[in-house]
């Protein structure tokens, strides 16, 4: 009879390891790469420039919303040292609308280490990565691997949920992180590491998807746990997500003609750096009156009108709803310190998060 240590043992997930596992990926992957714009084609070698900028604007971030973002960096700074002689504001103003602006600002700290401190070339060892602003764990893993081929498996998302069916790793996230690394790292090939990583992100973007995975088409599909359970779908295994208190605010939209009153955020915080309109704090249990209280002050000022209804959005961590206000300033009356009139046709130039621009779509009716 079986020691309880050797059954431990046998429905340990690292015990389900497969040798084979590792060219039957990059087999499938050989055929079935995705054609994606910071991607080297096969024979070529990784630019390890637009291997970290695709990787910081995928975080939290669809490959579909980050294609024309992509294309717009490289063709304005084709290389980092040109992305850190830019000026962060414009960096800023590129990013608008990508969102999760802190890594914007990491990127040009980034740019500005890597074209300074290195003479424009990337370290190629995940320690010499982790060193720079903004490259944590998995990106550093990410550039190591695909730019260098340094034998390291990144684990994102995609990887994560390929790898909890094809184990049925019963942990929740993220307590199950450390085993899933573990065993993502079984599946690197002898060499291409790179490769290895990019054909599992392809797989659990194409074939292995949240919902309805086609199993089928899998080149892992023989021998994945899940699979044989009939509990595809239920991997990963998550703890229930904790959603943030609402927090409540206003915004005020004052024109001058066809102008705009904006002002920058601080630097540091939540959108730091980012052009906004005159708002109040946003704070849970926020009350109307005092945060009406906090509008700007603007001589010749017509009467403040609330638009029906709120705006809404939601950050990583919070919800928030934002009552706007309007109202007109007379020619020439001048910004209060610290603002700024732009004009109107020029706000696709500034660097507005998705919450300002909601807002002054909401204050326009457009």
């Amino acid at each position: 009879m079986p020691s309880p240590m050797a059954l431990k043992k046998e429905r340990s997930p690292a015990a389900n390891t497969s040798p084979a596992r590792p060219k039957l990926l990059l087999d499938w992957y050989d055929r079935h790469r995705r054609r994606l714009p910071w991607r080297a084609a096969p024979g070529e070698t990784a630019d390890p420039y637009r291997v970290w900028l695709s990787e910081i604007m995928l975080q939290q971030t669809t490959v579909k919303a980050v294609g024309p973002y992509f294309e717009k960096f490289v063709a304005r700074w084709p290389d980092v040292t040109a992305l850190g002689r830019a000026s962060l504001d414009d960096v800023l103003r590129m990013w608008a609308g990508l969102g999760y602006y802190s890594r914007a600002r990491n990127l040009y700290a980034c740019a500005v280490a890597v074209a300074r401190d290195h003479g424009g070339e990337f370290p190629d060892t995940e320690e010499g990565l982790r060193a720079l602003p903004g490259i944590g764990p998995y990106t550093a893993a990410a550039i190591a691997a695909i730019a260098f081929d340094r034998r390291t498996m990144p684990v994102d998302g995609n990887i994560e949920r390929v790898v909890s069916r094809l184990f049925a790793v019963e942990e929740e996230l993220p307590q199950a992180k450390p085993l899933i690394r573990q065993l993502a790292a079984t599946l690197l090939a002898d060499s291409r590491a790179g490769d290895s990583a990019q054909a599992l992100m392809d797989l659990g973007a194409s074939i292995c998807t949240p919902k309805k995975p086609a199993c089928s088409l899998c080149p892992l599909n023989e021998d994945c746990a899940a699979r044989a359970q009939a509990t595809q779908e239920t991997f990963p295994r998550k703890a229930p997500k904790k959603s943030g208190t609402l927090r409540r605010g206003a915004a005020f939209v004052v024109m001058r003609g066809d102008e705009l009153l904006v002002r920058t955020r601080p630097e540091k915080g939540l959108l730091g750096g980012m052009t906004e309109v005159p708002g109040s704090d946003w704070l849970a249990g926020q009350d109307d009156k005092v945060a009406k209280e906090q509008a700007p002050e603007l001589k010749g000022l017509s009467r403040w009108q609330r638009r029906l209804g709120v705006v809404t959005h939601v950050f990583t961590h919070f919800p928030l709803e934002l009552v706007v206000y309007t109202a007109r300033a007379e020619a020439r009356t001048r910004a209060p310190e610290g603002m700024r009139w732009v004009a109107i046709a020029t706000l696709a130039d500034e660097a507005l998060p998705n919450v300002m621009r909601k807002v002054i779509a909401h204050a326009l009716d457009r």
